[in-house]
């Protein structure tokens, strides 16, 4: 099994299971919705953030500005099923427990890549998330320091595959052939993720049965978020362009989306519920760490699914 970067997307192959257990897990760069009291939909990608590998095998650094947003993607271009555990800032993004990279099958600690295409955020209960917004450590406006008292700076994932004679039982898609990219290891600053705004999104209740999942073979790996600054020292590349503000985004049209889905959300709330925002944060310290949150009514989103 093996981690690398392809085209943007952190690659987690498991040839030894079967040439077509491949997943792509992406980190897409998005409008920071306001946090404010209203409950927003989904906000499209606007392109995919940089990844280089640092250090170890599994180690990558990923850069981000103050107060930007970010989505997660995951997709298996063969459609091989994925059990897939998110660690931010060494917390479960799903229970809020302690980051353990082996599954929990009592609580179900993890995620499916067949229900769960994307995570926008914390989840904090059956329909919302809070979203996952870009800020220093060491200030208190990360959900870790908040919940534990420190936050890694990393995003940990730790995927297993289905096993071999589960898979054979269904379609098989011939898989892409993989490439590989790399850059010196980093010690830059470090950021790590506030609760923002709420959005609009469940997250699935894993439905294979755990007999199903080869937990004997697992394969792990470590994003540390980085300032802008500290992206060009380390890889003598500039940052992306700074986030979009919503007035240039709502001057752009880009649309908002909901998720349909007839699988069953995982029902009740999560310690994230009780996390202070960015925003609730920022009050308590007589500081404005959010440069654009202005309340609006977005448009009608388009429902995505599927089976739409």
């Amino acid at each position: 099994m093996a981690t690398t970067i392809v085209d943007g997307s952190l690659v987690f192959s498991f040839p030894e299971i079967d040439q077509a257990a491949l997943l792509h897990i992406t980190f897409h760069r998005t409008l920071r919705v306001p946090d404010d009291a209203t409950t927003y939909g989904l906000p499209p990608g606007l392109g995919e953030f940089d990844l280089r590998q640092v250090g170890e095998r599994d180690d990558f650094i990923m850069p981000m500005w103050q107060a930007e947003a970010s989505w997660i993607g995951f997709s298996s271009p063969t459609q091989y099923p994925f059990l897939i555990k998110v660690g931010v800032g060494g917390v479960n993004a799903i229970t809020g427990d302690p980051y353990s990279p082996v599954p929990d099958f009592g609580s179900e600690d993890y995620l499916e890549s067949d229900t769960q295409p994307w995570l926008d955020g914390f989840r904090v209960d059956d329909t919302t998330v809070r979203q996952f917004v870009a800020m220093p450590l060491g200030t208190g406006y990360t959900v870790a320091e908040q919940l534990s008292g420190k936050d890694t700076g990393t995003i940990e994932f730790s995927v297993v595959p289905i096993k071999a004679e589960v898979w054979t039982q269904r379609e098989v898609i011939p898989p892409p052939t993989l490439d590989f990219c790399a850059c010196p290891p980093a010690d830059g600053d470090g950021m790590g993720f506030g609760a923002g705004g709420t959005i609009k999104q469940s997250v699935a209740t894993p439905l294979e049965s755990h007999d199903n999942w080869c937990d004997t073979t697992l394969s792990s790996a470590t994003v540390k978020i980085v300032n802008s600054t500290a992206w060009q020292t380390l890889t003598d590349e500039p940052p992306h362009h700074p986030p979009l503000t919503i007035d240039e985004y709502r001057a752009y049209g880009y649309p908002w989306f909901a998720w349909y889905d007839d699988s069953l959300a995982r029902q009740g709330e999560s310690p994230f519920a009780s996390a202070r925002t960015v925003k609730h944060v920022g009050d308590s310290l007589c500081e404005q760490p959010l440069p654009d949150n202005p309340t609006f009514t977005p448009p009608t989103p388009i429902v995505l699914g599927p089976k739409i």
